[in-house]
């Protein structure tokens, strides 16, 4: 059997080049390897026969796994054509790491092989070759294969880097996760770019640890990130169909349910970190009830029920009833004006920093008003506190 190993590109129909097309054309039937559906139909609708059932797991096969590649050459055994079409993402020369095995096992089992190029695939290690942002002086261009030998000589020979561990590090990556969404929020991209950086360096400390207890290395890190995105995103690297968001959650959550980790769960809850602020971790929580119908049918049902919990809340106060009581009371008041921000689309966590800068931004006017004349905030009335709050509001909005 003539087997074509032919590049498909990118994943975009609109860059398959016609010498591939003209590949698949010619053989009797194709296989797409984790090709995008609308890339799928393309090939289809121009004449190519595609056979979905034939590669089961195509990511495996796609990465080398003598498993896969085994089994793919038996069941070409099965079938009775003369040419069989193996298309693949980008340009089999550069971008498939199974092409030498699996022409080797080709080789053997007596099929001829004949390849076509496709329009290289967009990778990781040419974005890190072709910086965009200019370097200061004095310095130089570094490759993620560098990145990880910096890791492991800091590791050697830095003493604060040698006696760090991944519960020491957490205050760390903490603090560089709230930089990366301050640069975020601050629009500012000079710093997002810097601020990435140092949470990258936190997730290859991190590696570099897991690689010297010899639990992981950076490498697991970035097979098991890999899998779990091609798993849970059939509609992109299979032939799934997903129609709008609310079916990609549900088919989310549906998906990781069915892994290991999901299996071991009691609750849908269950997996969303206690370490999260509370407003986020309860619009987490909010969400995932949701989508199982748990849910109000619309925003007036969260109105009344934060009008049910403010007037519990008062009756409490007014009862003269103990702390813990009225923390509670205060508690449902809270966790339903995030179920509020939920229905109005809006993250609770997010709308409450950004009530705190505005905060912080008025009351600083305030002090520097009264500074300006000669006195603190503690040295005014009530009536003077009220005026340069209205004026704050205006001024400093």
């Amino acid at each position: 059997m003539l087997v074509r190993i032919v590049g498909l590109g990118p994943g975009d129909p609109g860059y398959l080049t016609v010498g591939s097309l003209e590949a698949l054309r010619e053989s009797t039937v194709s296989v797409a390897l984790l090709a995008p559906p609308d890339l799928v139909r393309a090939l289809e609708s121009n004449g190519v026969i595609i056979d979905r059932a034939l590669v089961p797991d195509a990511g495996a096969l796609a990465h080398g796994s003598a498993e896969a590649i085994a089994q793919f050459v038996a069941a070409l055994r099965g079938l009775q054509i003369e040419s069989f079409g193996l298309g693949v993402l980008g340009n089999p020369l550069s971008d498939l790491g199974a092409l030498p095995p699996l022409l080797r096992a080709l080789e053997a089992a007596g099929h001829t092989t004949r390849i076509t190029p496709g329009m290289p695939h967009a990778t990781l290690s040419a974005s890190i070759a072709m910086p965009l942002v200019p370097l200061p002086p004095q310095s130089q261009h570094y490759s993620w294969d560098d990145l990880i030998e910096i890791m492991a000589r800091l590791r050697d020979g830095c003493p604060w880097d040698r006696e760090q561990t991944h519960r020491t590090l957490v205050p760390y990556l903490i603090e560089e996760t709230y930089e990366v969404v301050e640069a975020i929020e601050a629009e500012d991209l000079n710093a997002l770019c810097d601020e990435l950086g140092d949470l990258l360096l936190q997730i290859v400390f991190h590696a570099q640890l897991g690689a010297e207890t010899g639990k992981f290395t950076v490498a697991d890190v970035i097979d098991a990130l890999s899998n779990k995105m091609v798993r849970r995103h059939p509609h992109v690297f299979s032939d799934a169909v997903i129609e709008d968001v609310d079916s990609q959650w549900r088919s989310w959550e549906k998906l990781k349910a069915q892994e290991a980790t999901g299996q071991k769960r009691k609750s849908r809850l269950e997996g969303i970190p206690k370490a999260l602020g509370a407003l986020q971790r309860g619009q987490r929580m909010q969400e995932k009830a949701s989508r199982v119908g748990f849910d109000w049918p619309n925003i007036g049902g969260v109105l009344d029920k934060l009008h049910e919990e403010l007037t519990e809340l008062a009756e409490a106060q007014r009862l003269g009833q103990d702390d813990p009581h009225v923390r509670e009371e205060l508690g449902d008041v809270l966790f339903t004006v995030v179920n509020l921000s939920r229905a109005l689309g809006i993250d609770a966590e997010t709308a409450m920093r950004e009530a705190n800068e505005k905060f912080y931004r008025r009351f600083a006017f305030m002090e520097e008003r009264a500074a300006a004349g000669g006195k603190t905030l503690s040295d005014l009335s009530l009536d003077e506190l009220e005026e340069l709050w209205q004026l704050a509001k205006t001024q400093a909005a």
